[in-house]
């Protein structure tokens, strides 16, 4: 079963639903009412329940005229786990380790299929990342690794798209890793038991079509189970979760010269049965200049009581502040 989270163009209410045939069935009614987004269904998984909610629900929608958002929109967690293909270690020269590398990142970074990347004013050093992301089933806490698959709700796909410069500020990637809308998540979520075995699953990046990155998930260094269990020895996860298991080499800033992503890119993160997740990449002070600004002096409060946006950027000398 394939689910996804969209919206209407124009319009803030959530849908979520069942994909078949490209287009949405969305939830209403007794359904929605029992599984208000995704992750309230992961909780009570029903399948049958679903598909007969998905059918009686409302008319389906084509994808096409939908925005998708994130899989699931706000993760309670996002972990992610780096260097976990050889390749990729390799490439950065750094040194193997006994136990996986584990990094956070914030629900606020994500955005959906075919939405933007934005490269931020403050770095030229956008890198792409594509990866593969399993999503928890169940309340997991110090599960034994023979037992960690039955936690995974299923999987999709993820581009831990990164600023390499502020990653390497200091030990930790934290800074790197978390500029808004640097976050691709989706396009659906392909349940385990159509997945089947997750080791046979391949994912590819591609940049303006070119191929980047290849890797199989049974040349981790990681396995699933490991890392379901490593993590919940010292974190509780929750239906909803996200875990983004590792990015393959071929990562643009160890190419020479360096090969930085750039406003009017598209990013492509592939593997077949999971479908494709497409983002072009925009530069934020675009994406600012675009926006509605709301009156100066206006309270965050009060630009949003009137329906303008409000980011919180500071406001230049003079200027209006940013939304």
């Amino acid at each position: 079963m394939k689910l996804a989270t969209a919206r209407r163009p124009g319009d803030d209410a959530e849908l979520w639903g069942v994909v078949a045939d490209g287009a949405l069935h969305a939830l209403a009614g007794d359904g929605a009412r029992r599984w208000p987004d995704l992750a309230a269904y992961l909780a009570d998984p029903d399948p049958a329940a679903l598909a007969r909610a998905a059918d009686g629900g409302a008319p389906p929608i084509a994808l096409d005229d939908l925005e998708l958002l994130p899989v699931v929109p706000r993760p309670a967690k996002l972990l992610c786990v780096g260097l976990n293909f050889e390749a990729h270690r390799l490439e950065t020269g750094r040194d193997a380790a006994p136990h996986p590398t584990i990094f956070t990142r914030f629900a606020d970074t994500l955005v959906g299929h075919r939405r933007p990347l934005l490269l931020p004013r403050a770095s030229q050093c956008l890198d792409y990342e594509g990866e593969i992301a399993l999503v928890i089933g169940r309340h997991a806490r110090a599960v034994e690794t023979a037992d960690a698959h039955d936690a995974v709700a299923g999987y999709t796909l993820f581009q831990d798209a990164t600023l390499r410069d502020f990653q390497n500020h200091a030990g930790q990637f934290t800074p790197g890793k978390n500029f808004p809308a640097t976050g691709g998540l989706g396009p659906v979520l392909v349940t385990a038991d159509e997945v089947g075995d997750p080791r046979s699953l391949e994912l590819t990046t591609t940049v303006n079509g070119d191929e980047r990155q290849r890797g199989r998930l049974d040349d981790l260094t990681f396995d699933i189970p490991t890392i379901v269990a490593y993590c919940s020895t010292w974190t509780a996860l929750a239906p909803g979760d996200v875990i983004a298991i590792g990015t393959p080499g071929g990562i643009g800033s160890r190419m020479d010269p360096p090969r930085w992503l750039t406003a009017g890119d598209v990013v492509e993160v592939a593997a077949p049965g999971l479908g494709v997740l497409t983002n072009p990449v925009a530069a934020e002070i675009d994406q600012l200049a675009r926006a509605p600004r709301p009156t100066p002096g206006r309270t965050r409060a009060a630009a949003q009581a009137s329906g303008q946006s409000w980011t919180g950027v500071a406001p230049e000398s003079g200027a209006t502040p940013a939304t």
